[in-house]
């Protein structure tokens, strides 16, 4: 069983993507910035390697020889973090580093980690425009990321790469239990809250991976209903 190669495996969602795929078997090449900085990453079966998502080189250099590639790095940790040293085209340079990177490296598949907020509300705006929903503060990060989307979406169904983007369809809980089970949507917000494990957000990245049902195409992910709920 080839391996899979993790972008931004020191995040959460990453680590999660992590731990998930360890648990089906597979080989993880977890990449990092500073591997310095992330030395409990290191397990069986877990290589821990530097790596640069917005440089096609060293995409295809850590990329080459894997089944497929995950993409869940954010230059964006919170509102506290401020906007000073953002880059606008963070994730369209990502976009195109993974795309261009992973087709030198022969790599087919890529599944992104998505942003709520780039979602479509009932009145078919992004929920990114309705400042009762989300906070307008982060408008500048989702605007980044909405932009990346779109890079992905320009490559058409020519591209050798057969890319997915998983998009949360509200709130991400760390601490919350893997269930195995989640829900996937369309380009529509979900209605009503059902808070997603990062776990099984994993489990859902994963499982894009093994049996793909999505193509070129971004769909939402939510928890799954509790059974009599």
């Amino acid at each position: 069983m080839r391996g899979i190669v993790v972008f931004g495996a020191g995040g959460r969602a990453g680590r999660a993507v992590t731990r998930e795929a360890r648990r089906r078997g597979f080989e993880v090449t977890a990449v990092v910035r500073d591997p310095a900085r992330y030395p409990e990453l290191g397990a069986d079966g877990v290589s821990v390697v530097r790596g640069d998502v917005t440089d096609p080189g060293s995409v295809g250099s850590v990329a080459g020889g894997h089944l497929a590639a995950v993409h869940a790095v954010s230059p964006f940790s919170g509102p506290e973090q401020g906007f000073d040293a953002l880059d606008p085209d963070f994730f369209v340079k990502a976009a195109d580093a993974l795309l261009g990177g992973l087709t030198a490296a022969g790599v087919q598949r890529l599944v992104a980690v998505g942003l709520f907020a780039d979602l479509l509300g009932a009145d078919g705006r992004p929920v990114m425009d309705d400042p009762a929903v989300f906070p307008p503060e982060i408008r500048p990060f989702a605007l980044a990321h909405t932009a990346g989307l779109n890079r992905l979406r320009a490559q058409g169904d020519g591209a050798l790469v057969d890319w997915v983007m998983l998009t949360p369809g509200g709130g991400l809980e760390e601490s919350a239990p893997r269930t195995g089970r989640y829900v996937l949507g369309g380009e529509q917000a979900p209605v009503g809250t059902r808070v997603l494990s990062y776990a099984d957000l994993a489990v859902a990245v994963v499982d894009e991976i093994e049996r793909p049902t999505a193509h070129r195409t971004r769909v939402s992910v939510v928890a799954a209903e509790q059974d009599g709920a």
